[in-house]
């Protein structure tokens, strides 16, 4: 039996989400969005054979070195439930990386406005033809447990 690789929209995020978080293959990744199954496909066809999607993560421990989330074809609004799900599972010196359809400058504002919020300190963004992606890391100053 012959598997052709098609390309997919993951392929075209694959690589810029990826140098924003400066991945190799010993980090643990896992991957938040719609497509996060096909986004963790081609990881590990890759070589990146420790990423993992949202649905077979695990228990949150901080135990996930990159979290990539893919947020095409989704409102900024809804991102805020999975960005404070995700903070769970990521570790504290962790890195995320959303990308999102391309936006109007202030909604790019808002998501990197989001982030900071979160207690995360924005690295570095891209912005391409086919969307928008932003990484940040934790704060330093960041408490490692959030009050009850």
């Amino acid at each position: 039996m012959t598997v052709t690789h098609l390309p997919s929209g993951s392929d075209r995020v694959v690589e810029p989400m990826m140098a924003l978080a400066r991945c190799t293959p010993l980090h643990r990744i896992v991957v938040a969005g719609e497509k996060s199954i096909e986004l963790v496909f081609e990881l590990q066809r890759r070589g990146f054979a420790r990423a993992a999607a949202t649905a077979n993560c695990g228990r949150p421990s901080r135990q996930y070195d990159v979290a990539l989330v893919d947020w095409r074809r989704r409102t900024l609004r809804s991102l805020a439930t999975t960005l404070d799900w995700l903070e769970d599972f990521l570790a504290p010196a962790g890195v995320l990386v959303v990308w999102v359809d391309p936006q109007k400058p202030t909604v790019m504002e808002e998501l990197r406005a989001a982030l900071v919020r979160r207690g995360f300190l924005v690295e570095a963004g891209t912005l391409r033809p086919d969307g928008y992606a932003v990484s940040a890391r934790r704060s330093e100053t960041r408490p490692l447990s959030r009050a009850a």
